[in-house]
């Protein structure tokens, strides 16, 4: 094999890995409802925030946004640990009655889905 071919097949190479990295790193958007089947997955999940709870006096003093539905029927869930907290402000009235977009990987905790966002980033309005 000539060098200009062995060169372009190196090229080759690369290159479709780099695409499937690309396609592999893409998340998919999901509705809070559907998460519960994504359970292991990272996605992005969009609803309306139906409820928000800080429990100050909690252990780990999470933040909880619950899309769609309000606690304690709450379908999906969003939890912010209080370490994390300050990088959001008052999330719990910051994304009060929004429509929002959560990406990250999807758990499941006590039959419930959740995504725990620790970086804002991870959070966004929902633009639809």
């Amino acid at each position: 094999m000539t060098r200009k071919k062995l060169l372009l097949s190196l090229i080759a190479v690369v290159a479709t890995g780099i695409l499937a990295q690309a396609q592999t790193t893409a998340t998919k958007t999901l509705t809070a409802a559907q998460a519960k089947d994504h359970i292991g997955e990272r996605a992005t999940v969009c609803g309306q925030v139906a409820s928000t709870r800080y429990a100050a006096r909690s252990r780990g003093r999470p933040t909880f946004l619950n899309l769609d539905k309000p606690y304690p029927n709450q379908i999906f869930t969003v939890v912010i640990w209080g370490e994390d907290r300050a990088k959001f402000g008052e999330p719990e009235e910051k994304y009060r009655d929004k429509r929002i977009c959560v990406t990250g990987l999807i758990r499941s905790y006590r039959g419930v889905a959740e995504i725990i966002a620790s970086e804002p980033k991870q959070i966004r309005d929902d633009e639809r």
